[in-house]
């Protein structure tokens, strides 16, 4: 089995603090929310962020020539995003966990809202987070979950990514989070490669 098949870390990207919480920037931070067993995870503060783990068996069975590792780690990066690279190498030197088994969440303003994507290594596309990473690790080759939050129709993009989302666009972002948690689960039982190719770019709505 390749090594970049199996998922041993999953960073949620986004800004910590009140004032961010619903902000386009932190739809990495809002799957997090979504997932089917977030009620029963239990944050502590460590690696420069939020941290816990989920055990094997939280997960569905995966095949036996599949096994999954006894514990899958979480973080929500508390550098904010443009640091959230030195939180993500702090957890991944600690438990010796190469980059290709890494999953970065992250919001992405190339993909309109109600699409998602699932790829491996790629360029930065101007993103924050992804530079970071990029800073610590010297190297892309990761795998990313990419939730769409489209371009603005102005100039400001700072001033998009941290705005809130939208009354509507909160309606239909719960949709996203809803496909895209249940496909996350897939990726850490059967491999994030088995969303491929129709995960390449995936219309939720």
């Amino acid at each position: 089995m390749e090594s970049h098949n199996r998922i041993e870390l999953v960073a949620f990207l986004g800004n910590p603090g009140r004032d961010y919480t619903q902000n386009r920037h932190n739809a990495g931070r809002l799957l997090a929310e979504a997932l089917p067993f977030a009620p029963s995870l239990q944050w502590q503060r460590k690696y420069k962020g939020l941290y816990t783990t989920i055990e094997g068996s939280m997960l569905p069975a995966p095949p036996p020539e599949r096994p999954i590792p006894d514990k899958i780690h979480l973080l929500l990066p508390e550098t904010y995003m443009n640091r959230s690279g030195d939180a993500v190498y702090a957890a991944a030197f600690f438990f010796k966990i190469p980059l290709e088994r890494i999953l970065v969440v992250h919001d992405e303003l190339e993909l309109p809202l109600g699409t998602a994507a699932f790829k491996f290594s790629g360029g930065m596309g101007g993103h924050n987070g992804l530079r970071s990473m990029k800073a610590n690790f010297t190297s892309l080759d990761f795998w990313r979950l990419r939730l769409g939050i489209g371009r603005p129709a102005h100039d400001d993009v700072a001033g998009w990514v941290l705005s809130d989302f939208s009354a509507d666009e909160r309606s239909l972002l719960h949709r996203v989070l809803d496909s895209c948690s249940q496909a996350l689960v897939q990726a850490l039982v059967h491999g994030p490669e088995s969303l491929l190719p129709e995960w390449n770019k995936k219309q939720l709505l």
